[in-house]
């Protein structure tokens, strides 16, 4: 899409299918941006991202978490770091991390470990990322020597990625709540990585899903460190993921403290298993979140 079609399409803002008036008028100024993790609408993003982001913006959202950076051709959906950050300067909303696939570096030689890092770098940089997030473990590597692996390159790429002037967060899981050699795998992180290179992401879904620590009390293992937030709800019977409000976890009861945190910013996110369909489930989650959640921030 060139840049007249772009105007021609921001144009249509206000007669979104997805506006909500009421939802406009609870935003206000606070020091925290409302943000989405676009991995929510993701098949809407592939299909007309541009078209996505209007409608989202219209739902209330302010700031939107990236994913998918294609670091060899240097593309965020199939448009450059510039043209992207365009975009989103013209719908007035902005990007404060991203999730890059530096997952995918945990065994490739010291030379594609750098250019791989420096691409991610350099379109964060671009497009105006302050944190670049390391999404997911793969499988085979919950093991103990997985866990040194890991460690030994969330501590490589954390130093490179600092030294460039950005922040690095890990990103958890469930499995990040199992022991390995009597340690769970998160203390492995906040323990042996050094904190100035690696900071904390931690998705509250997940947390409660392994049954193992609270919000709370995992905040208290790290304070000041957990960066970022992602917000999401679990749904009472399947576990899966659900629109906020119609799930299980009561963020009034287990939401930590935002200071004690060290937090910056937070994500709204929904992974699947939606009622309707992505956007519907983003619009019915900001709904929620805005009278329920965000004033506890």
């Amino acid at each position: 899409m060139d840049r007249r079609d772009f105007l021609k399409s921001s144009s249509l803002l206000f007669s979104s299918p997805f506006f909500c008036s009421s939802i406009s008028e609870l935003i206000t100024s606070t020091k925290y941006k409302t943000g989405l993790q676009l991995f929510s609408v993701r098949d809407a993003m592939e299909n007309n991202p541009i078209d996505t982001l209007i409608s989202l913006k219209k739902m209330g959202y302010e700031d939107f978490e990236t994913y998918g950076y294609d670091a060899l051709n240097k593309k965020y959906y199939g448009f450059s770091p510039l043209d992207f950050k365009s975009i989103l300067n013209d719908l007035d909303v902005s990007t404060y991390s991203g999730h890059y696939d530096v997952n995918s570096l945990m065994e490739v030689s010291e030379d594609n470990l750098k250019k791989h890092v420096d691409s991610c770098i350099d379109g964060a940089h671009a497009l105006g990322n302050k944190y670049i997030v390391y999404p997911m473990l793969d499988s085979k590597y919950h093991t103990v020597q997985g866990y040194k692996l890991l460690i030994n390159k969330l501590n490589q790429i954390g130093q490179r990625i600092t030294k460039a002037g950005l922040g690095f967060a890990y990103h958890n899981f469930d499995y990040d709540f199992n022991l390995y050699e009597n340690k769970l795998g998160i203390d492995w992180i906040i323990n042996e990585t050094n904190p100035e290179w690696v900071k904390l992401q931690v998705d509250f879904y997940w947390v409660m899903r392994s049954g193992k620590l609270s919000p709370k009390q995992l905040i208290e293992r790290s304070k000041g460190r957990f960066k970022l937030w992602h917000i999401k709800d679990m749904d009472v019977l399947t576990k899966d993921y659900t629109e906020l409000g119609n799930g299980s976890i009561d963020y009034k009861k287990v939401l930590p403290d935002a200071s004690i945190s060290g937090l910056e910013h937070y994500y709204i996110e929904q992974g699947g298993n939606y009622k309707i369909n992505s956007m519907e489930s983003a619009q019915q989650s900001i709904s929620f979140f805005m009278k329920h959640i965000k004033h506890l921030i």
